[in-house]
């Protein structure tokens, strides 16, 4: 599946719409560090291993595109 994904700073939620994700991460946008807590959350949410998550495009922008497999 592919979703779009939304990233707010200094939050800790998960919200889904559709295909369409907010995340709302504490990690700061270093040496991807925001990106591991995105497919962290995102992973813990469907169940899934955080391995099964990838970052398909955006990976230095908020918004970002990701698959699960």
């Amino acid at each position: 599946m592919r979703y779009s994904v939304s990233v707010k700073f200094h939050k800790d939620f998960v919200e889904i719409d559709g295909s369409k994700i907010v995340v709302g991460i504490q990690a700061k946008p270093e040496k991807g560090k925001a990106n591991e807590e995105v497919i962290k959350k995102i992973a813990r949410h469907f169940k899934v291993a955080p391995s099964r998550v990838s970052i398909h495009s955006g990976a230095r922008s908020q918004r970002k595109i990701i698959d699960i497999l």
